[in-house]
């Protein structure tokens, strides 16, 4: 066994990339603060942390072959890009985005109930700085709006926007046409939670 205290330094001692991670392993930590933290219970919740934010990571990347969607891993976030896209100067979601959403909304709501999901909102640059920030942020919203309608909760997922951001646009100073991958929303996974309930008796039929 060992003393709390030790874990808690030999926790933030370990190089965990994903975000969710730390969290959890910290909640780990300050609740062993008034006991001793048995090493075989602190190696399996590590392992079981890994072995779902790796059931995430296979799940949204076949999406990514299904969907034309990118899936990427950046900082321990993953990110699900060109989720949707929009005309100029408009923040109504199309209907050949929706299969996408539904499907990401599935894969959350019924593995990773608990994830927390972060909406990223963009614009091209033909309006105002201060317009393209509302315009991304309306976008954002509206993708938002349609997770929680599949069945997410409105307390998991949030919308920011970058607007026109320059280090953030996919084609430099792109308008009109040329400027469609400007006009987007990014769907990021900050946390992928514990398994769930309807996991676990997968894993365990098995």
């Amino acid at each position: 066994m060992v003393n709390c205290s030790i874990s808690a330094r030999s926790i933030s001692a370990r190089t965990f990339r994903n975000a969710g991670f730390v969290v959890a392993l910290g909640a780990v930590a300050l609740t062993g603060c008034t006991q001793y933290i048995k090493r075989d219970e602190f190696d399996a919740t590590v392992a079981e942390l890994r072995a779902t934010d790796g059931k995430l990571q296979s799940q949204l990347d076949a999406l990514s072959q299904k969907h034309d969607a990118l899936v990427t891993q950046l900082a321990g976030r993953t990110r699900v890009d060109t989720a949707a896209h929009f005309a100029t100067n408009d923040a109504t979601l199309s209907e050949q985005d929706k299969p996408l959403l539904d499907d990401f909304a599935r894969v959350i709501r019924d593995s990773h109930s608990q994830a927390v999901i972060t909406v990223e909102g963009f614009a091209d640059p033909s309006g105002s700085a201060t317009h393209n920030r509302r315009l991304g942020l309306n976008r954002a919203q509206s993708v938002r709006d349609y997770l929680v309608s599949a069945g997410l909760s409105d307390q998991q997922v949030r919308a920011v926007s970058y607007g026109e951001d320059k280090n953030r646009q996919v084609h430099k100073g792109a308008v009109g046409e040329a400027g469609q991958a400007n006009r987007r929303v990014s769907l990021v996974v900050d946390y992928a939670g514990p398994r769930t309930d309807a996991q676990q008796q997968a894993t365990a039929s098995l």
